[in-house]
């Protein structure tokens, strides 16, 4: 694991909040969001999609393996006054034992074993907003270890107990140079037990 949170304090020391946006299926999808409730960015990074939620009022937890990550993420919240609460540990479904969240955004990280977890984690109603790398892609974006991408629909199989509130994977088809390729993006909602 050392050398995992090694590689990405790397990537993160030579990073800036400014060259980060949140995850498209969250910007674009904003108004799903609640007007308040309590949020978790897993995988944060430097927390664009923890920021996005801070700034529409939600309550924000923000984890990543990343140290430099963290600090950089939590200055940055102090600074601008958002109510985040970022932490640095392992992205493992102990990650998420006893939490509860009306908002969880994973983009751009792929562990298939923390799915239940994830789905565990949210509350009634609660939403999942997921957008990562695909194997089927139209240039070089993402990585190339098929551990990390998607099979074609996979989001889908991943979180199948949730309600499926949007879906996207434009895949291969039509003029690749245009539309969100090699990424599909998932939003999920866990339904309301009566």
């Amino acid at each position: 694991m050392d050398a995992l949170v090694s590689k990405w304090n790397r990537i993160y020391s030579q990073s800036e909040h400014e060259s980060y946006l949140p995850a498209q299926v969250l910007a674009g999808n904003e108004f799903l969001l609640p007007e308040a409730g309590d949020a978790l960015d897993l995988a944060c990074g430097l927390g664009a999609n923890a920021i996005f939620l801070a700034q529409q009022g939600l309550t924000v937890t923000a984890l990543d393996i990343s140290s430099v990550a963290i600090e950089k993420l939590t200055a940055y919240a102090a600074r601008q006054g958002l109510n985040i609460e970022a932490r640095q540990q392992k992205i493992d479904h102990y990650s998420l034992a006893d939490l509860k969240f009306d908002v969880i955004v994973v983009s751009r990280f792929l562990d298939r074993a923390l799915s239940d977890a994830i789905i565990d984690a949210l509350n009634p109603g609660g939403l999942l907003f997921y957008q990562t790398y695909t194997r089927e892609k139209a240039g070089r974006h993402g990585p190339n270890n098929p551990d990390y991408l998607l099979a074609e629909n996979e989001l889908l199989d991943l979180f199948s107990p949730l309600r499926v509130v949007f879906y996207r994977d434009n895949g291969l088809i039509g003029n690749k140079n245009l539309g969100l390729r090699g990424e599909a993006q998932f939003i999920g909602q866990k339904h309301i037990e009566i």
